[in-house]
């Protein structure tokens, strides 16, 4: 049986993650969690009324690699650059949520869904990397379009939630809603952070009743840090290094599930019942069909079920009439499940299911 340390176990993901254990989705003989040295000594078992077999908190930088068999790092890239490679090292195979390793030569990319021939080896480093909470949904209603007709180029705009900020993120703006709700007319408060405004806030501008067009700081071409990673990361996972990605990354005041806007142009002409019939025939996909009321899914009604936080929905499907290969989907996903913590673990229930971690 294996034994899975969840590093950034008291976060917002490695809640989920150790939540999803719980349920039994990888065979756990023991579970580590590790979090920061504050967080030593809490009982997430009691906190959280989980029943699996679960060590004592233990700090990351004392997490002894021949404890373990895989660690699943969801603590953030700073983390993850300071410990991901030590663990790896030792021998652990390292599934990584942050940024900092995705485009590294070598380190597979993976969402199991559409390229799990990544892991048909185990990676010579001990380190595969869990793509951003954006790119997973995307490009798993990508794939089956390209299967179908070819992808040529990807215009996206997404809608991210609040807890893609994390806990903090989540409790910013439910604090926020409320002192805004009690007095409508106050100015709003300063804010920072990850837009690189004054430190205090969540988001570089405050969230609540508001839009935030910028997710992470822009570089000298205007481009956000989520709008680089969304255009870089589905050219490996798909195998389309050449593949033109336009994105504009919007943060919006909703707790759960981010949302995306995506206009394809394809190599060849479909019809719109030809896009819903290759999304409804792929596995963990949802499609609202337009003859559906309502005809797309809402982050709210998906993150009401775990059985829809567990699936890519999909609507609003649409083909040009003046340009057949030209279509239009509204995509919506649970960014801590499908974006996050599922999607980790289901490359790890992929590389038992290879073989080669047993």
């Amino acid at each position: 049986m294996l034994r899975i340390a969840v590093v950034g176990a008291t976060g917002a993901v490695g809640r989920e993650c150790l939540t999803l254990l719980d349920d039994g989705i990888v065979p756990v003989g023991q579970v580590v969690p590790a979090a920061s040295a504050r967080s030593v000594g809490r009982d997430l078992a009691a906190e959280w009324g989980l029943s699996l077999p679960l060590a004592p908190l233990t700090a990351v930088e004392d997490l002894d690699p021949d404890a373990v068999d895989v660690a699943v790092l969801c603590a953030g890239a700073e983390v993850s650059r300071r410990e991901a490679e030590r663990l790896a090292a030792g021998g652990v195979l390292v599934v990584d949520n942050s940024s900092a390793f995705r485009m590294r030569p070598g380190v597979p990319l993976v969402v199991p869904q559409v390229n799990p021939g990544a892991l048909a080896d185990r990676p010579a480093g001990n380190l595969v990397s869990n793509p951003n909470c954006s790119t997973i949904q995307l490009v798993r209603a990508l794939h089956p379009l390209h299967e179908l007709a070819g992808l040529e180029s990807v215009v996206v705009a997404t809608y991210q939630a609040a807890s893609g900020g994390g806990v903090r993120g989540l409790a910013e703006l439910a604090d926020g809603s409320a002192r805004v709700l009690a007095d409508p007319g106050a100015p709003p408060e300063e804010a920072g952070g990850e837009a690189g405004g004054e430190a205090g806030g969540r988001f570089g501008q405050p969230l609540p009743f508001n839009l935030v067009p910028e997710i992470g700081l822009q570089d000298e071409t205007g481009l956000s840090h989520e709008e680089r990673k969304l255009a870089r990361e589905p050219r490996k996972i798909l195998g389309l290094p050449e593949l033109p990605v336009s994105a504009t990354a919007v943060r919006v005041p909703v707790f759960h599930c981010h949302s995306e806007a995506v206009h394809i142009r394809l190599r060849r002409p479909v019809t719109a019942e030809a896009v819903e019939d290759a999304l409804a025939a792929t596995p963990g996909l949802r499609v609202y069909r337009r003859t559906q009321s309502p005809s797309y899914p809402m982050p709210r009604s998906v993150f009401a079920r775990d059985e829809d936080r567990a699936l890519v929905h999909v609507g609003r499907i649409r083909v040009e009439p003046e340009d057949p290969r030209a279509a239009a989907l509204w995509v919506v996903a649970d960014n801590l499940w499908v974006g996050a913590a599922l999607n980790a673990l289901q490359i790890v229930e992929l590389a038992v299911k290879q073989g080669w971690l047993s």
